[in-house]
């Protein structure tokens, strides 16, 4: 089986059609449970594509030069966004003041806890700068992470976990508080979680999805314009 596995691995093709399949085991598994947030369909591919390479030996390089296609795919999904927000165009213009306040409240407020507790645990420099950029969308957070110093690899590691347990748990937390109001729950999602909470805010509704959207774009520019200053400041 592995000399199968090793002839198949060298068309590109192979990681692509893996990435496709195990999205839609996920997507599947999510229906089936009743659009359980918990069976989140990017969790459910992310562990299946891990446990793949890793009984494979296949190296990230290697897989990526398949999974580069829905890579190439981010950009055009990220600037459909802009859609359900240019519907909503009216409703944001009334909450312009309320959004940019509350933005940049979530953005101090998911940089600052997350640095302060790994200090607080005895986190190493290195891992609180990896941290602070954890909410924002992975090349943003990335590129803020090297520009300070930190692991760009181990940032988008925590970028990812923090997309998936947004989308996860968001929901239930939002609805246990009794927030009900779809642009409050959107622009919650989209500041806290980037693009993967922002896929769970349009499953709500589209004014929770355009909502979302827009936080996560001001919230990537307030931590690439913010962040590097304070952190100089402060530490």
């Amino acid at each position: 089986m592995r000399d199968i596995w090793v002839y198949l691995s060298a068309s590109p093709l192979v990681h692509l059609t893996l990435t496709l399949v195990a999205f839609q085991i996920g997507a599947w598994a999510y229906r089936k449970g009743g659009y359980n947030p918990l069976l989140n369909p990017v969790l459910i591919a992310v562990l299946q594509l891990v446990a793949i390479l890793n009984l494979t030996g296949t190296g990230y390089p290697e897989y990526f030069a398949g999974a580069q296609f829905v890579h190439f795919l981010l950009g055009p999904a990220t600037v459909a966004l802009a859609i359900p927000l240019y519907r909503q165009l009216e409703r944001v213009r009334r909450s312009a003041l309320a959004l940019i306040v509350s933005i940049l409240a979530g953005s101090l407020t998911a940089a600052g806890s997350a640095v302060g507790i790994a200090w607080a645990l005895g986190g190493s420099r290195d891992t609180l700068i990896s941290l602070a950029p954890k909410s924002v969308t992975a090349p943003v957070a990335m590129g803020v992470a090297e520009q300070l110093g930190g692991l760009a690899s181990l940032t988008a590691v925590l970028v990812i976990l923090t997309g998936v347990l947004g989308a996860m748990l968001g929901p239930l937390v939002l609805s246990a508080l009794g927030i009900r109001d779809w642009a409050a729950r959107g622009v919650a999602m989209g500041t806290a979680s980037h693009g993967i909470g922002t896929a769970r805010a349009l499953q709500e509704s589209e004014l929770a999805g355009a909502f979302s959207g827009l936080a996560m774009g001001l919230n990537a520019l307030a931590t690439a314009v913010l962040l590097p200053i304070l952190w100089r400041l402060l530490f």
